[in-house]
């Protein structure tokens, strides 16, 4: 059977989502995980709860994680989804539960489901929704945490008009970093917009699928708007160059939260 499961978590202690392997050598022949990442902490959890300790330790008998998608270090989710197969029937509220006690405090686990056999966390999204959060505040407060403070006065309206030029299909290479493998830069935005509640600035940003550092590039040149005071049609030059030298700087991961990610259209099993 093939199950799905939601997982939320701070992304600051962790290397990303996805397991990371360092190269095979002298100090490392086997090629083992070198640091810390979600999907390492869910796997291994997963295989402790369901298979047992020891047989957790033998790599053929753990239970394998497919993510919806790749977060960076840093980032935070609170509606990443996965999916792994198991051959036995599961119960949900036992099993939230013994997950939760194993994970790391900043990690967890909720709605459990049986999902159809050709269900993939990634492939069967129809969309994710990410929201980027920073403090509009000149000077610093003790609470603000690691959220990222930008110190000059914003343009709500102008931030909008400018946000306004990314939303449906465009070819959005101005906003990738070197690290996109797929060689398809074309995205589709149906949200793009931002709000403010007090010195609290949200960026939410929606679509079928995004590059790699797509969002906080694209915030970046927000940023970068407002900071030189441009005009919003400085967007639509960004984005229709297709030249990532031409947007703004990449901003702190800890801003942005995975919000959710959309399978409507999939029949699923609480």
């Amino acid at each position: 059977m093939r199950y799905a499961l939601d997982v939320q978590y701070k992304g600051k202690n962790y290397a990303g989502s996805q397991i990371q392997f360092g190269g095979k050598c002298k100090e490392n022949p086997q090629g083992i995980q070198v640091e810390s990442t979600i999907q390492g902490e869910i796997e291994k959890a997963l295989s402790t709860l369901i298979i047992g300790g020891k047989s957790a330790k033998n790599k053929d008998r753990q239970v394998k994680t497919i993510f919806s998608g790749r977060t960076d270090k840093g980032v935070n989710a609170l509606g990443q989804v996965i999916h792994f197969d198991y051959d036995k029937d599961i119960v949900a509220s036992d099993f939230i539960y013994h997950m939760n006690e194993i994970l790391p405090d900043d990690i967890s686990v909720n709605n459990l489901r049986i999902v159809p056999n050709g269900f993939h966390a990634q492939k069967s999204a129809k969309s994710r929704y990410y929201k980027y959060e920073f403090i509009n505040r000149r000077y610093k407060q003790a609470f603000d945490g690691d959220i990222p403070r930008v110190k000059f006065k914003i343009n709500i309206e102008r931030m909008q008009k400018a946000l306004n030029y990314l939303l449906g299909e465009h070819n959005f290479s101005s906003f990738k970093s070197s690290g996109t493998l797929n060689p398809s830069k074309v995205c589709i935005l149906t949200r793009a917009e931002v709000k403010k509640q007090g010195d609290r600035v949200f960026i939410h940003i929606e679509g079928n699928r995004f590059l790699y550092n797509m969002v906080r590039t694209i915030v970046g040149t927000l940023l970068e708007i407002e900071g030189h005071n441009l005009p919003a049609e400085h967007m639509k030059e960004v984005l229709e160059a297709c030249d990532r030298r031409k947007a703004g700087q990449t901003v702190s991961p800890y801003g942005l939260t995975l919000m959710r990610v959309d399978y409507s259209h999939v029949n699923c099993e609480s």
